[in-house]
């Protein structure tokens, strides 16, 4: 099936969307949360919920400004409706990366025909990094999501031969978009975009393109989502402005601050890993999307090859460096491939998925060698509890691999092409869902059922010498840091009152409190224990021991 080939029966892909959404939403309630990330950001809504202050965002009651609010009041308004659950925290990420699947697949309708916009959806929801970040509880996928939308909306708008009507909704819908885009993560929701677009526009000098911008009306839309929030956080709490566009933005960028220092080639075994299974079509979409038709008309592929392009090196040369960073290209990129993948033929396509077979094969093989994996804090028998899991994501890479190239060689394109979309989509959830075998060591909810019958109204909880992010949340309860700052630092700064810096300070009140509850590494524990500080162990993981006053 080629560029002419017949789209799917409207029941057919009613069918596949259904398959979709099943797979897609299956394990969100089904794993625990896991440090830090996912504690922290089911903690903060948690929080808001509860106090009723939906302006400033505490972590374990204190200030926390590293990020807007957006997601945080998702969150929070997920649990007022629903309750709180692992699937509410994490079910923005999973909302707005399901929407990001259906926003590309709509776009690359309109601008390269009905097959490209199926073979673009069916690229981003087998595209493995874009999976597993809609299914982890960060802010990734929210922001991703937004700037996909504002670009898919920008390419909308300028459709050669758009009418004016149809180019100021698009073009509004951008507008609304960068503004949700930055109070999801801050001022790369503006600023990445607006760059790309100085960019294609010094590139294709095309200064028209700047008429069709609707500027005054598209800023006013902007500044009237943004603003409103930016005012009452910075009204309520004057130290805002300085710690979240000083510090959180120009220094996380130009300095190694938030110790994420990576190298500069940091990204790209991720960006190979993360397109899995399309690294090969990706490779052939990038070197034929600098190509232009010839026309003095708006160029859709090279504006979405600048978009990718400067992002990555965007990120690649700041001093702050997470794999999930390099997720708002992944929308473009999954329409380029999308758009060249209706060029193939069967024969193409087939020798650019025979290398994914090879690697299906490899992994098989070595899957096996994760159960040898194994250090103090996540013992090797966790690992082989994860060893089944990571088998079948292999084998169902291999399994629908083999499927594609068996009708990629019987020229049915389409076919082969949601098979490998599917195979993406179900072999990265068998990765995901089978790491809640390593829950054990990486959250504290195993512990919570031996710590309950001791949490009596008022009682004191230490964290002693660290925080451990999930605990919050399961406990539904702040509690009290002991010498550990960490990211906390700003808000106990605002808030002294509200940890006890001295492991000194700590001990005094635990002789002198007649119930207390703590809990601390294993390191700190024996260190107490040595000490003879008056401790009952009620709970102990790898990490983690928690005691009470005896």
């Amino acid at each position: 099936m080629s560029a002419t080939s017949p789209s799917l029966r409207r029941g057919t892909l009613l069918l596949l969307l259904a398959a979709f959404i099943a797979v897609w939403f299956s394990n969100l309630e089904y794993r625990k949360l896991v440090r830090p990330d996912e504690g922290r950001y089911a903690e903060i809504p948690r929080e808001m919920a509860v106090s009723g202050d939906w302006t400033t965002p505490r972590l374990n009651g204190v200030k926390y400004f590293e990020k807007p609010a957006l997601q945080y009041w998702a969150t929070a308004a997920a649990y007022t409706a629903f309750g709180e659950h692992h699937w509410t925290a994490r079910l923005w990420p999973a909302l707005t990366g399901f929407l990001g699947i259906l926003m590309v697949g709509f776009a690359g309708r309109k601008l390269f025909g009905a097959t490209a916009g199926l073979y673009a959806a069916a690229v981003l929801a087998g595209s493995l990094l874009y999976v597993l970040i809609g299914h982890i509880n960060t802010l990734d996928m929210g922001v991703s999501f937004f700037m996909g939308l504002g670009l898919c909306g920008f390419l909308l708008a300028h459709r050669p031969n758009v009418p004016a009507k149809e180019n100021r909704l698009w073009m509004h819908v951008t507008w609304a978009a960068l503004a949700f885009s930055v109070l999801s993560k801050g001022l790369i929701g503006l600023v990445l975009p607006g760059a790309v677009l100085v960019l294609y526009t010094l590139i294709q000098r095309d200064w028209r393109l700047w008429t069709r911008l609707h500027l005054i009306t598209g800023l006013l839309l902007f500044f009237a989502i943004t603003v409103p929030w930016f005012v009452a956080v910075s009204l309520a709490n004057p130290e805002f402005f300085h710690f979240f566009f000083i510090h959180e933005h120009f220094e996380r960028f130009l300095t190694k601050v938030h110790g994420r220092y990576q190298p500069w080639y940091y990204f790209v075994p991720i960006l190979l890993e993360g397109m899995l299974p399309w690294v090969v079509p990706m490779a052939d979409a990038l070197m034929r999307a600098w190509k232009t038709d010839g026309k003095r008309t708006f160029q859709p592929k090279r504006f979405l090859l600048i978009w990718s392009v400067f992002i990555y090196f965007f990120f690649s040369i700041s001093d702050s460096k997470m794999p999930s960073y390099i997720l708002p290209i992944f929308p473009a990129l999954a329409l380029l491939i999308g758009e060249r993948l209706t060029k193939l033929s069967g024969r193409a396509l087939f020798w650019q998925t025979a290398p994914l077979a090879l690697l299906a094969v490899v992994a098989l093989w070595l899957a096996p060698e994760v159960g040898t994996l194994g250090n103090k804090e996540v013992p090797n028998t966790l690992y082989q509890g994860y060893v089944p899991w990571v088998i079948a994501a292999a084998g169902t890479l291999l399994g629908g691999t083999l499927l594609a190239l068996y009708w990629s060689r019987r020229q049915k394109i389409t076919q082969a092409i949601i098979a490998l979309g599917f195979t993406g989509l179900v072999a990265s959830q068998l990765i995901l869902t089978g790491h809640d075998a390593l829950s054990p060591a990486s959250s504290a909810y195993h512990l919570v059922p031996r710590i309950q019958p001791h949490l009596k109204p008022g009682i004191p909880f230490y964290s002693v010498g660290m925080y451990e992010q999930t605990l919050p949340f399961y406990i539904k309860r702040t509690v009290t840091v002991v010498a550990w700052q960490g990211e906390l630092e700003f808000g106990f700064q605002q808030e002294p009152d509200k940890w006890v810096p001295k492991i000194e300070t700590f001990k005094q009140r635990w002789r002198e409190q007649p119930e207390a509850l703590a809990i601390m590494n294993p390191d700190m524990y024996n260190r107490m224990a040595q000490e003879g500080l008056p401790m009952e162990e009620i709970a102990r993981d790898t990490r983690r021991v928690v005691v009470r006053k005896p």
